[in-house]
């Protein structure tokens, strides 16, 4: 595994997996792995393609001073599979959506092969919760921020170690 292809999902594509793609890509500039870790975010739904992070994940970002610079909705497609080796959803439904999507895509020799699919919560046990609330309706940006950047430390742990075993 020369380099490492990380993808967070949520629903829109505007609130947390644009957040955690933003956070995630400022703690692999800060470990010196953005050149080796590429990231990337995408909704399961459509409604926000092409537009920029939500104004709450922007806000939480502005205060900690990290980038969201260029950064618009897409949605995803079940190809995502061949590019990514994690793909990291937002929640269980998203994580559902997404194994479909992949298994519509996947065929034959093909099925079994591709990204790991995991939970974003699944990084944080410890937590108890099984879903990131989703912001867009609870408006608990702050909360979410929290989880997001805890859960990248662990993902980084992760990438780290994978990347470590394929030298």
């Amino acid at each position: 595994m020369s380099n490492v292809r990380v993808l967070f999902v949520c629903l829109g594509n505007i609130c947390r997996s644009p957040m955690a793609e933003a956070v995630f890509r400022s703690k692999l500039q800060q470990a010196g792995l953005d050149g080796i870790v590429e990231v990337d975010s995408a909704g399961t739904g459509d409604w926000h393609i092409g537009h920029p992070p939500h104004e709450g994940t922007r806000k939480q970002l502005d205060l900690k001073g990290i980038s969201y610079a260029g950064m618009k909705a897409r949605q995803f497609i079940g190809q995502d599979n061949d590019q990514f080796d994690y793909i990291v959803c937002m929640d269980t439904k998203n994580e559902k959506d997404v194994r479909e999507l992949i298994d519509g895509a996947v065929s034959g020799a093909d099925k079994g092969r591709g990204a790991e699919v995991l939970t974003f919560m699944s990084l944080l046990p410890e937590k108890g919760i099984v879903d990131v609330p989703d912001p867009y309706y609870t408006g608990n940006f702050d909360y979410v921020y929290e989880l997001v950047d805890e859960g990248c430390d662990r993902l980084l742990e992760q990438v780290r170690s994978a990347l470590k075993g394929s030298n």
